[in-house]
């Protein structure tokens, strides 16, 4: 049992230390707020940053509006760097956040259609936030990385030509029916 709880520490302490090191890089937008905060509160700013983690989780459970919060959580940040991303020259970070938008568009149409999840399943937006956030790590095998790989893109590959054909039909029907009303 010590040798688990040591690991889970050396873990924590891990995982501690990449947070202060990204709350420190001075190319996130987020650093000067924290930069502010931490001097003006005198607070560590780790220290604020898991306390800001954990009033936005209680919220996410029994705050009013969370579906709202948790879109926000997952809508902002990666549309900011979506669109530095659209003005980098590099290609890879445009592959990286048109992949998370893929993996969000997607699961926001299921989500849609099965409008039940959200009052059955206990802490959905909590849930839902922690996917989000996993969706968009800022490394390289993040989890719309792996959707991606595992279960999109072998479905896509599987069934994108009849898809396509399905789409070419329909634009030819719908050239049709607007030449003949010319």
């Amino acid at each position: 049992m010590t040798a688990q709880l040591s690991q889970v520490t050396q873990w924590f302490d891990s995982y501690k230390g990449t947070v202060n090191k990204s709350l420190h890089d001075s190319a996130k937008p987020w650093t000067k707020i924290f930069d502010l905060v931490e001097q003006r509160t005198g607070v560590d700013r780790v220290k604020i940053f898991f306390g800001a983690a954990s009033f936005c989780a209680l919220y996410l459970i029994f705050g009013y509006g969370a579906q709202l919060l948790c879109n926000i959580i997952g809508v902002l940040y990666p549309a900011y760097v979506s669109i530095h991303a659209i003005e980098s020259s590099t290609k890879q970070d445009d592959t990286k956040w048109l992949t998370y938008w893929v993996t969000f568009g997607i699961f926001t149409v299921i989500e849609f259609f099965s409008h039940v999840l959200t009052h059955v399943i206990p802490f959905y937006w909590l849930l839902k936030c922690a996917f989000l956030i996993w969706c968009m790590l800022p490394m390289e095998n993040n989890g719309s990385v792996i959707i991606y790989h595992k279960l999109l893109r072998p479905y896509f590959l599987k069934h994108h030509a009849s898809v396509d054909k399905i789409i070419d039909d329909g634009m030819r029907k719908a050239g049709n029916v607007l030449n003949k009303s010319d």
